[in-house]
């Protein structure tokens, strides 16, 4: 069997570790991005020596559209045969009225959540037009479908992807390239951590009284959308927990 390649960025916790560990288990050669080199490397070693498979470990910001280009352009040849690209990395930072809010996290999350997940796409992308296949799979959020209070910036930018994830779809259907919106609830990751800016016991009463959906769930669901035919496309999947409703409603005990 042909070896594939995925590509995760955002792969040094939650969602992204969890689809870098499934992808390996997979048999899938793995393109790991993220910012914190001790995380990433360790992470890298572990899913080799466990699965057999070869990893190329970057220790990249998608904020940073120089470098990206860089270092994805300087990558051997074998390396840009990309079947599969998740684009995880992605944010949230503050909770307040839009009034009050701090426009540096403003900057973070629209350069991450939106700029980011471009960069990214444009150039794997020209690398999967040629092989007239290819996979994109982005992590969205309820937040992309509903508005809730002091969610403004972060829920727009979630908006953009849901946008993008159409426009992508439409753009590259010529070159039969999948394009995939994975749409979760209440996961927890260190999502609320990083929202809190490390307050972890602030991000821990966000899921108390009740069970929040697990990165594992989430790659499943990405893994289900991959593994389908090459006829079958999965647009777009919104997935909570049983205890949530809608992004504002949930059944805490």
């Amino acid at each position: 069997m042909e070896s594939k390649t995925a590509f995760i960025t955002g792969a040094t916790s939650g969602i992204g570790e969890a689809c870098a560990t499934l992808f390996a288990q997979q048999g899938y050669q793995l393109i790991l991005v993220g910012r914190r080199t001790e995380r990433l490397e360790k992470l890298s070693r572990y899913l080799e020596d466990k699965y057999a498979i070869t990893v190329m470990p970057l220790v990249l910001d998608v904020r940073n559209k120089t470098q990206l280009s860089t270092v994805l352009e300087g990558l051997p040849e074998e390396w840009k045969k990309v079947a599969v690209l998740v684009n995880n990395a992605g944010l949230s930072q503050g909770l307040d009225p839009i009034d009050k809010g701090n426009t540096d996290d403003w900057d973070t999350m629209i350069d991450t959540n939106m700029k980011g997940l471009l960069y990214v796409s444009k150039i794997v992308s020209n690398w999967m037009i040629p092989e007239k296949k290819g996979h994109i799979i982005n992590i969205g959020s309820i937040a992309g479908k509903e508005v809730y209070p002091n969610g403004n910036v972060y829920c727009a930018t979630k908006h953009a992807v849901d946008a993008l994830n159409i426009g992508m779809r439409m753009d590259l259907l010529p070159h039969g390239i999948k394009v995939t919106a994975i749409n979760p609830g209440m996961v927890e990751t260190e999502f609320s951590i990083v929202r809190f800016k490390g307050d972890e016991d602030r991000a821990k009463t966000v899921y108390q009284g009740f069970e929040p959906l697990m990165a594992q769930d989430i790659a499943d669901a990405i893994w289900f959308a991959v593994s389908r035919p090459a006829h079958v496309n999965i647009n777009d999947m919104l997935i909570m927990p049983t205890a949530q409703a809608s992004a504002t409603i949930t059944l805490k005990k």
